[in-house]
């Protein structure tokens, strides 16, 4: 039987299927042809358009104050949202990953909630609950607090559709380490933030830092819900992405494009991170699947005392 079976098993490749090499060659065209018309051209047009009229024109429209107040609220907005969603983040992938309990998939479903929720709806949620004629207005006008058409509100809307992202990275890989190792610490004697911090923190670490990436890139290009929440007011609740709508519709194309650049920037720095960041937790996750079970223990203890397992 294994000398039927062996030439069988030499015969697969193990780098991919058997297709005909017409047909690998037709979907990496394909392929390819997707990533140049829908990737790369755009991204090429939006940096040509911008330096249009050359590198002078293209610094000054970004030093130009409406642009300085869109492009510092954007960051602003990001400092904010991404810490409390990467909070948010642990918290609940941590809950759903390594626990057992009531409601477990209500809170799973409200977690992709915003995914299935267009923006521009979730904008119109928090105008219905802090705009003026919405259920705490009169509430927030009596003691001059402002959330819509201010940078609260901004902010808000920001969170709800970026929260997703942190949760949803870490989920599926805490499932997959399972809470062998976390066990293994607390049996030795480790508290819950020791065994967070020294155990589970560095096992997440690429993928947590991969959510954040994702999440950030998602908060500085929101437009949708925050379109509805800011107002458009110029210098004061615009970010870059309504700048640019508001430089384009007013045909000044070429410092549209420069804001835009930015972002364009921002996309590819992204998907640079991205690929490192996949790099490093693949090759973590292939050095833990090649340990034997009866390893976790001793790895748990050596993560404890910051010292390399031997």
């Amino acid at each position: 039987m294994s000398a039927l079976i062996a030439p069988s098993a030499r015969s697969r490749s193990p780098g991919g299927t058997q297709e005909p090499k017409w047909v690998r060659v037709c979907l990496i065209a394909v392929a390819l042809a997707f990533i140049a018309l829908f990737l790369v051209l755009p991204l090429a047009a939006v940096l040509t358009e911008a330096l249009r009229n050359g590198v002078h024109a293209y610094r000054e429209a970004l030093r130009e104050p409406d642009a300085v107040s869109a492009i510092r609220l954007t960051v602003i907005t990001a400092l904010i949202a991404v810490p409390l969603n990467l909070v948010f983040g642990v918290a609940a992938a941590w809950a759903i990953a390594k626990y057992e309990f009531h409601g477990k998939a209500f809170l799973t479903t409200l977690v992709d909630l915003p995914f299935s929720v267009s923006p521009v709806v979730a904008g119109l949620i928090y105008v219905l609950l802090f705009g003026a004629q919405g259920w705490f207005g009169p509430w927030l006008q009596a003691h001059d607090i402002k959330i819509i058409f201010a940078v609260p509100g901004i902010v808000l809307a920001t969170v709800f559709v970026t929260f997703p992202f942190i949760a949803r990275e870490l989920i599926p890989l805490m499932q997959s380490q399972g809470n062998d190792e976390e066990q293994a610490a607390i049996v030795l004697g480790a508290t819950g933030w020791q065994t967070f911090w020294h155990v589970t923190l560095p096992n997440i670490k690429w993928g947590l830092f991969y959510g954040v990436i994702l999440c950030n890139a998602r908060a500085m290009g929101e437009f949708g819900a925050v379109s509805v929440v800011s107002g458009h007011i110029r210098g004061q609740t615009n970010t870059m992405p309504l700048h640019v709508e508001i430089l384009y519709n007013e045909y000044h194309s070429a410092a549209a494009f420069a804001v835009a650049s930015l972002l364009a920037l921002l996309a590819l720095v992204t998907l640079a991170i991205k690929s490192v960041a996949e790099w490093r937790q693949g090759k973590i996750l292939k050095a833990l699947g090649e340990l034997p079970p009866e390893r976790a223990g001793v790895y748990a203890a050596d993560a404890l005392t910051l010292q390399p397992a031997g």
